[in-house]
């Protein structure tokens, strides 16, 4: 794993692959994901031989300390949101459904959690996001939001119509919930934009945060759902058996569908950032996924029909999707590995390992056999992030404060590097 700069060939316009243009034309836009601006292309540290040092500016490093500070800030805030919110949402929840049907419904509502977030964590796996971030984003599902939703819903209640009950209940399960619902849940998915941003800055992010806080949500409303199964019905048994096929079988990733377009839509916006186009991004993520909501609340006598024709194809393109996004993200992650071994990091050996699925599996197992198998997972985590740190760098946003980040990361890759060649 050779740490020495290779000098490029010439290219077919007679510049050298090196030179930022060449590689701009060439090479820079991988995919639509990695879109890069000409203007905003710059070289990987170390091409030009210098050292890595001097290409960073001196005054990084107190940018860098602001957007530590307000991901310290967002978590930390998050939490004490989520330790008052408690105090609405069980006092609910146990007034809905007994302590013996709130007990059943935390047991059976952690079977659907578990396929979100098992599902969180296979599209999260190639960058994982930090776990501070995700717990953020959990406890806001399971927790802030359903109080958000429980303090406006009164104000919708006041423009329901009051001419027959079924009409207040047509009303307040097609527009109160979509409406209510999805703005609560998102407003954590906004927070984690404009104070997490070094994290939330792609499609895919946006998915997993937004899954994240639908399995939070989820997880909370189906306590009460099931919850209320026991403590209402005369045949407590069947009745909970229904709803959870319903919910936990049929359905248990509804919301994160729902919550996942706002996420997608604002992760795409994070690729241009600012403060105005992320609130943008948030207004307008909110309606496809308010409209899935209405549609899902508004099936009827014909719900199967509905479900297997709507529904069923919405979830298989919510999947294909979430497939487009991997695969635009390996490519990605490719390139800019491609950038860093033309300035010496890497060899074009090892970008291919750490480039695929499978390359980075072998390459573990390759490590175990040799007892560093944990060491090489710590190497291939290290080169996505900073993969993703230089997407970052190429954008134009926060430019100093991520390449602050780039050096340290390069720093910690030559440790890493050492440790697994031990």
């Amino acid at each position: 794993m050779s740490m020495n700069p290779q000098q490029p060939a010439p290219g077919p316009s007679g510049n050298r692959p090196g030179d930022p243009q060449w590689q701009f034309r060439e090479q820079a836009n991988p995919s639509w994901m990695g879109h890069v601006q000409p203007q905003n292309y710059r070289l990987a540290p170390g091409h030009s031989g210098g050292s890595v040092a001097q290409v960073i500016p001196a005054s990084a490093s107190t940018v860098g300390v602001r957007a530590s500070g307000g991901v310290l800030g967002l978590v930390v805030g998050g939490g004490i949101l989520a330790v008052v919110s408690l105090f609405l949402v069980v006092p609910f929840l146990l007034a809905n459904t007994g302590t013996t049907g709130f007990a059943i419904g935390f047991a059976a509502s952690l079977i659907p959690l578990g396929a979100v977030l098992g599902s969180v964590y296979i599209i999260d796996r190639w960058e994982p996001e930090p776990k501070r971030l995700l717990l953020f984003a959990f406890t806001w599902g399971a927790a802030v939001s359903i109080a958000v939703t429980l303090l406006i819903q009164p104000v919708f209640a006041l423009a329901a119509p009051y001419s027959d009950e079924a009409a207040f209940r047509d009303f307040m399960t097609t527009v109160q919930a979509p409406v209510v619902e999805e703005f609560a849940k998102s407003l954590g998915l906004l927070l984690l934009l404009l104070m997490a941003r070094k994290n939330f800055d792609g499609p895919v992010d946006g998915v997993v945060f937004a899954f994240t806080i639908a399995g939070g949500f989820a997880f909370t409303e189906n306590i009460l759902y099931f919850g209320r199964a026991i403590a209402e019905s005369g045949t407590p048994g069947s009745d909970l058996a229904q709803i959870f096929f319903l919910r936990g079988v049929m359905s248990p990733f509804a919301h994160a569908i729902f919550t996942g377009t706002t996420g997608l839509i604002m992760g795409l916006a994070a690729r241009r950032w600012h403060s105005g186009a992320s609130v943008v991004a948030f207004v307008v993520g909110l309606i496809p996924a308010m409209i899935l909501h209405n549609r899902w609340n508004s099936m009827g006598q014909d719900f199967l029909a509905q479900y297997v024709l709507v529904q069923v194809p919405i979830f298989l393109l919510a999947v294909a999707c979430i497939v487009v996004l991997r695969v635009a993200e390996t490519r990605l992650t490719r390139q800019r590995l491609l950038e860093y071994a033309a300035a010496g990091w890497f060899t074009p050996v090892e970008v291919e390992m750490l480039a695929t699925p499978g390359g980075r599996r072998q390459a573990v197992r390759w490590a175990g056999a040799y007892n560093r198998a944990p060491q090489m997972k710590e190497f291939v985590e290290a080169a996505t992030r900073l993969a993703f740190t230089r997407q970052r760098i190429l954008s134009g946003r926060d430019v100093q404060a991520h390449q602050q980040d780039e050096v340290q990361q390069l720093h910690e890759l030559v440790a890493l590097r050492a440790a697994v060649g031990q």
